[in-house]
């Protein structure tokens, strides 16, 4: 848990680094193990949302363009299955074992270590430690991870799936207490600026893999997923006075809409004195052509375990590196920083729905 006063936050990664950041960088950054030869995949389809892709029809899987359901958890395995035959079974097994569910599969990179014989999307690695990071080798990464979401969070109960042993879980929702549509536990509304998820042309170039991308052909119509699990420090947010919180996030807190501004025009404000220049909406986004090519597919959650309350972040693109990656290098040093402490999550690859047979 966070201390109740931001400037504690400096001394609380220091303190940790000799424990849990030490041990975070060695095994969240593992190296990255050469692929092995591909391997396409076969098979019929399981069930999931089909759109036009770049080389025919493309089903994929569900809830990554679908608006989100405001109950979800997140569990991440380490794979135990003694072949690929095995495997499949399980990731089969994995994607209809919620009914009441929207379930979305992902292959993190460790994975594709020669054990199954798979070939490593290209772009796939270990997520690394960003500045301010504290990552718990428990909570970081694994080989699967399932989303599972729902309108109702008693209909998620994941059964227990052989071949598969259970690395981290954790369970989000979308607070009822924070405001109209669907906010944080900072009471600011989530997914301000996302891109437009109905738009396919759009998300064929920011989410979707495409073929002329130089990823293994079974990656077409895939997308990467970056996972951040980050603990907030709620008490002294809490204490912080509305335009504070406001300036920090660059948003007016009711509305979303940014401060003193119909729509964002940063040429307009250039010396920050409308939005701040270390405002998260303005590192997050700094509207220049660059930036544009950036842009990811933001979903969120808020968890609450004990007194521990936080973020469940997620994000889908076409590039990790030149998506979330990107981006949150721009946002080392934002004033958000000092109440944001992360502590987990991982980099994985979703395949199309009709990619999930190994063959």
């Amino acid at each position: 848990m966070l201390p109740d006063a931001p400037i504690g936050r400096r001394a609380l990664l220091a303190g940790a680094a000799a424990t849990a950041a030490s041990v975070g960088a060695a095994a969240c950054s593992a190296p990255r193990r050469e692929p092995v030869a591909e391997q396409p995949p076969a098979g019929q389809p399981p069930a999931g949302q089909p759109a036009a892709g770049p080389v025919g029809p493309v089903v994929h899987q569900p809830g990554i363009v679908s608006p989100p359901l405001p109950a979800v958890v997140l569990t991440a395995y380490d794979a135990t299955a003694a072949d690929r035959p095995a495997l499949t079974r399980a990731l089969r097994e994995l994607a209809r074992s919620v009914p009441a569910a929207v379930v979305t599969v992902a292959l993190g990179a460790s994975l594709f270590d020669g054990r199954y014989g798979l070939s490593r999307p290209r772009l796939l690695t270990t997520m690394p430690e960003f500045p301010g990071d504290v990552l718990d080798p428990s909570w970081c990464h694994g080989d699967v991870l399932v989303q599972a979401a729902a309108t109702d969070a008693r209909a998620l109960r994941l059964p227990a799936i052989p071949g598969l042993r259970q690395r981290w879980r954790i369970d989000g929702f979308h607070p009822r207490d924070r405001g109209a549509g669907v906010r944080n536990l900072f009471g600011f509304r989530e997914g301000a600026g996302n891109p437009e998820a109905a738009d396919p042309a759009l998300m064929n170039d920011l989410v979707w893999v495409q073929p002329g991308d130089g990823e293994p052909a079974w990656c077409t119509g895939g997308s990467y997923l970056a996972v951040r699990l980050i603990r907030l420090a709620m008490s002294s947010w809490e204490r912080e006075p509305r335009d504070e919180q406001e300036q920090v996030f660059g948003r007016d807190r009711d509305t979303g809409a940014p401060l003193g501004q119909g729509d964002v025009d940063y040429a307009a404000d250039p010396d920050g004195r409308r939005i701040a220049l270390d405002a998260h909406v303005r590192r997050a986004n700094p509207g220049t052509a660059e930036s544009q090519r950036h842009r990811i597919l933001r979903r969120g959650w808020s968890y609450r375990r004990g007194e521990d309350a936080g973020q469940i972040f997620t994000c889908y693109q076409r590039d990790v590196e030149r998506g979330f990656a990107a981006i949150q290098q721009r946002l080392t040093g934002e004033a958000l920083a000092k109440y944001l402490l992360p502590f987990g999550g991982g980099y994985y690859f979703v395949p199309a729905a009709d990619r999930l047979s190994l063959g």
